[in-house]
């Protein structure tokens, strides 16, 4: 007979403390399974995006991008499709949603002058992030960001 209030204090513990646990691993899995994703296009324009009024660019294919934040530090890289489209995945565990939103840019580092021999010569195409959406794809939870708009600023680096 004496076992039996032990038991009845054990049960009680793991009662209060599965919660617990239960809880710990699903924030845990739930980290595991978050992405960060920036996508873009990127157009044969001194403004990198479509023409005026919706008029028709050339495409900008082969074109290098990079994520660079603080000082110029790459953070990740892609290269256009032939669709002059990019898409960088980021683990949230190493890249934090707002210090890529407040301290970090889209470079194109390919010369203008690759897709259209009218323009510049030098890299230039230069994007500040904004947050779009978030996104549950299965199990993936995707912070969603694109370039907020390309700019050409001549780069010194």
């Amino acid at each position: 007979m004496a076992l039996k209030p032990n038991l009845l204090i054990i049960f009680m513990a793991v009662a209060i403390i599965a919660p617990v646990i239960i809880e710990a691993q699903q924030g845990l899995l739930g980290n595991l399974f978050r992405l960060i994703s920036t996508n873009g296009t990127v157009f044969c324009t001194v403004n990198g995006n479509i023409g005026v009024n919706g008029t028709a660019t050339p495409v900008f294919p082969n074109a290098l991008v990079q994520l660079q934040c603080g000082a110029g530090n790459i953070v990740a890289s892609a290269t256009t499709n032939s669709s002059r489209e990019f898409s960088i995945a980021l683990n949230p565990r190493l890249n934090v949603l707002s210090t890529l939103l407040s301290n970090c840019r889209l470079v194109v580092k390919t010369p203008l002058s690759t897709c259209n021999a009218n323009l510049p010569s030098v890299e230039g195409l230069i994007s500040s992030l904004k947050f779009v959406r978030t996104t549950l794809v299965g199990l993936l939870n995707i912070a969603e960001i694109v370039p907020a708009g390309f700019q050409f600023l001549p780069l010194l680096n």
